[in-house]
């Protein structure tokens, strides 16, 4: 770090990668976007001409070596976030890595482990929702004492229905439509709740659309329950068949009131009343529902890293968020109740 601004360098330019790598050039202060890593050439085109040129690696290992570089985000598949964190680690980078932590418990527990032989190197998991300004409003409210005593959580994840079947070709590495989508539910329950110990899951799911899905085990919609220490319950719906655009929405019910956020999926407060009826328009996709938490939670992340403050969320929160969701892909392959 020079003169207080962070060199990051962004492995993994996909469709996330874009997005996180073109915050880190142009939007986020106190970081310069120095490096960027990816197998395709075709993205590391893209990232030459759109990125204010950074130099470019085809490689994560040589993007490491990168002289003077403070810190890596990892956008990458999930089968690869443990031994990338792990490198990063080791070579003396900060870093920051999409969710999930990984698709196995004890690689969690193994990062968990490398983290604390680096205590001066921050480590983050992107939870983006925790980072969103309505979620964190309910959460200050829930903390308050708003609505008394939180016990439940319904919350959902629902993507647009995708024809071409992308995630049916991304399925066998995602691990499972639980792992995948609904562990940003799990987080979020833990976080609203106060981070109570989980007891038990149960998860049902179906094949609606996309039988493909069948040949690894994956379903397009699901279900999961699951029981926390003290008598707390979240009831969570993930799927990928929505005909309208992305909906998250999240309902807290406490002993004195509730509080939900992100009813509708709305893309804006606009209301059209005419021949068909009245209706008002959805976001296509997480990314315009996300977008400022996104920048928000990079941001932070930064800060954290400049500032040698805490980050707003622990190694130990992303693993639990695997914990459960682990369980539930059990839950849902075994067809049981599975016991934490």
């Amino acid at each position: 770090m020079h003169d207080g601004i962070l060199d990051v360098g962004v492995v993994g330019l996909g469709r996330l990668g874009k997005r996180h790598a073109e915050n880190l050039a142009f939007r986020v202060p106190g970081a310069k976007l120095v490096a960027a890593c990816s197998p395709s050439a075709e993205e590391r085109a893209w990232a030459e001409g759109a990125l204010g040129r950074p130099k470019v690696y085809a490689d994560y290992p040589s993007l490491l070596a990168h002289p003077g570089l403070d810190a890596v985000f990892l956008v990458t598949p999930n089968t690869v976030h443990p031994e990338q964190i792990v490198a990063g680690l080791k070579a003396g980078k900060h870093v920051f890595c999409e969710k999930p932590l990984s698709l196995e418990l004890d690689e969690c527990l193994a990062v968990e482990a490398e983290a604390k032989r680096h205590p001066k190197l921050k480590v983050m998991i992107g939870y983006v929702r925790r980072f969103d300004a309505s979620y964190q409003d309910a959460q200050a409210r829930i903390a308050r004492g708003d609505i008394g005593r939180p016990f439940l959580v319904r919350s959902q994840t629902c993507d647009m229905n995708d024809p071409s079947g992308f995630f049916v070709r991304f399925a066998p590495k995602s691990g499972g439509i639980f792992l995948d989508m609904s562990v940003h539910d799990i987080d979020l329950a833990r976080w609203l709740l106060g981070s109570p110990a989980p007891r038990r899951v149960f998860s049902v799911g179906t094949i609606a659309v996309h039988a493909g899905l069948a040949e690894c085990g994956d379903v397009d919609n699901g279900v999961a329950i699951c029981e926390f220490a003290g008598g707390a319950m979240a009831t969570i719906y993930a799927s990928r068949t929505m005909a309208h655009g992305h909906e998250t929405a999240t309902e807290i019910v406490g002993t004195a009131g509730r509080i939900v956020v992100g009813r509708d999926g709305r893309a804006n407060e606009v209301e059209v009343a005419d021949a068909h009826g009245i209706r008002t328009m959805t976001v296509p996709t997480f990314w315009e529902r996300f977008e400022p938490a996104f920048l928000r939670e990079t941001i932070h992340f930064v800060d954290c890293v400049r500032h040698d403050r805490p980050p707003g969320l622990t190694l130990h929160d992303a693993t639990e968020a695997t914990r459960i969701a682990i369980a539930l892909r059990d839950s849902l392959v075994g067809r049981r109740a599975v016991d934490l």
